[in-house]
C-alpha cells in the first residue's frame, strides 16, 4: 500500500494541512478593488457626455451581490467617503448613496428565499439607475430633458458592465482565497 504524505494533500480550496489563507489578503482585496475602481474614472479622457460608469460603485455592488456577507453594511460610509473625493459629486453624496444601496440590498436579500445571477443583475441595474439619477439631480446642474437623455449611455454601459465586473470579482475572490489551481 502506498503511503501518502499528509503535507501533499490539499482540500478543495487549495489549503494544505497546517497552512491557512492569508487573513490580510482575504480582507484587503475587496476593499482595495473598490477603492481602485473609484479612482479609475480619473484616468480616462473627459468628454462632454457622461459615459464612464461609476466603477467603484459597481464593484461595491458586485462584491455585495457575488459574496454576500463579506462586506459589512456600514462599509458604504468609508468607501463612499473615499469615492466622494474623486467623483466630482458634492461631498456626502457617495456616503449617503453607497450606504443606502448596501442597506437596500440587505433588505432585498433577507426577503427573498432564493438568489440567482439574473436577480443580482436586475438588482444591480435598479440600484445603479437610482444612483445615477440621484447623482444627476443632486449634482448642482439644472436637470433638463437633454441632460437626462445624455445620461442614458452611461446608464446602459453601467448595466451592461455589471456581468463583466461580477466575473472579475469572482476571479479576485479566487485570488483572495488562494485557489491557484482553478485560476
Amino acid at each position: 500500500m502506498e503511503r501518502i504524505d499528509p503535507r501533499a494533500r490539499s482540500d478543495a480550496y487549495g489549503n494544505r494541512i497546517n497552512r491557512s489563507h492569508s487573513a490580510l489578503l482575504a480582507n484587503i482585496v475587496p476593499w482595495a478593488s473598490i477603492l481602485l475602481g473609484s479612482i479609475l474614472p480619473l484616468f480616462f479622457i473627459a468628454s462632454a457626455l457622461p459615459i464612464m460608469p461609476p466603477v467603484g460603485f459597481l464593484l461595491l455592488l458586485g462584491w455585495r451581490l457575488v459574496r454576500p456577507g463579506l462586506l459589512p453594511v456600514w462599509a458604504g460610509l468609508p468607501l463612499g467617503m473615499f469615492d466622494d473625493l474623486f467623483s466630482g459629486q458634492p461631498f456626502g453624496f457617495g456616503i449617503l448613496t453607497w450606504s443606502l444601496a448596501l442597506i437596500a440590498i440587505e433588505l432585498i436579500e433577507t426577503r427573498l428565499p432564493w438568489r440567482s445571477f439574473w436577480q443580482d443583475w436586475f438588482t444591480a441595474g435598479i440600484v445603479t439607475t437610482v444612483y445615477l439619477i440621484a447623482g444627476w439631480l443632486l449634482s448642482g446642474g439644472s436637470p433638463t430633458l437633454h441632460s437626462l437623455v445624455a445620461l442614458v449611455p452611461q446608464l446602459v454601459l453601467s448595466i451592461l458592465l455589471f456581468p463583466v465586473l461580477a466575473r472579475l470579482i469572482a476571479r479576485l475572490d479566487q485570488f483572495r482565497l488562494h485557489r491557484w489551481k482553478s485560476l
